[in-house]
């Protein structure tokens, strides 16, 4: 044990006690991701569409440049006319999503009423704000939050920022490694009033493109049979797609794909058609 002269008293500041004994550890250099391999989850879209709002994630997490998993979900029902998608670290996400499940089902048992879709999103912020000081030593997590409005009997969707900034998008919103790309073809291929089949075909393509340029995204797996996991939010709740439906949609956007790479892709007869029409 140290001996100090009362004259020489440290004071009752431990921390600086530490530090005046050579005690004091040194601070890491480097970021927590870089010293512990941490499982993240990437992609992640939201497509509102007529019914309301279509949800899908990748199935790929990984840990630096390996794949930690190749199943992971990342969509989950928040409660029966929302849901969220995860994207970030994956530990503090799957515990965030589990944290709001079971806010909304207490304030729902408490009030006698469920929370209003714009509560919910904003309950959403304030977990992601909590989670900052992780954030800051790279355990980010970044969601995206999405429902069914009961009261304007519409979709809508909600982004996010690492610092809990909530923000309402029109159409589309995605997060993730691989949300440039799969935000892209969202963008281009979005148009009022799309079909339910037209969106979930749209959100599969986003998320293949996205997996064909950036490698933290896991595209559709044949052979083991993994797909995607798609929901859909409407007025009726929160249902997800079954994985025979997905896989026989990626099959015709493969086949589409195949042909396009083969230089044997057509344009529709009705096309040519109505273009001789027009002359």
């Amino acid at each position: 044990m140290p001996f100090f002269t009362p004259g020489d008293d440290p004071g009752p500041d431990f921390a600086a006690l530490v530090r005046r004994l050579g005690l004091a550890p040194e601070p890491p250099t480097a970021d927590v991701t870089d010293r512990l391999a941490i499982t993240h989850g990437t992609t992640v879209v939201a497509i509102r569409y007529a019914d309301g709002v279509v949800m899908a994630g990748d199935r790929r997490a990984t840990a630096g440049n390996l794949i930690s998993h190749r199943a992971i979900e990342k969509v989950f029902p928040a409660d029966r006319h929302s849901g969220v998608a995860i994207a970030g670290a994956a530990g503090p996400a799957m515990e965030m999503v589990k944290l709001f499940q079971l806010q909304l089902e207490h304030y729902e048992k408490v009030e006698g009423s469920s929370l209003s879709l714009e509560g919910k999103a904003n309950q959403l912020g304030q977990m992601v704000r909590g989670n900052l000081p992780a954030a800051m030593q790279g355990l980010a997590v970044v969601p995206l939050f999405a429902g069914y409005d009961l009261r304007r009997g519409a979709g809508r969707l909600f982004q996010y920022d690492v610092t809990g900034g909530r923000y309402e998008e029109s159409n589309f919103a995605a997060s993730g490694s691989g949300s440039l790309h799969a935000g892209t073809v969202v963008k281009l291929g979005f148009r009022e009033g799309l079909s339910r089949g037209d969106t979930v075909d749209l959100a599969i393509t986003a998320l293949f493109q996205a997996a064909d340029e950036d490698s933290a995204t896991g595209g559709p797996d044949v052979v083991r049979g993994i797909y995607p996991v798609i929901a859909t939010i409407t007025a009726e709740g929160f249902s997800r797609l079954d994985d025979a439906e997905i896989a026989e949609r990626f099959a015709a956007l493969l086949e589409v794909l195949a042909g396009r790479e083969a230089g044997t892709s057509r344009v529709p007869e009705t096309s040519v058609e109505t273009r001789s029409d027009e002359r």
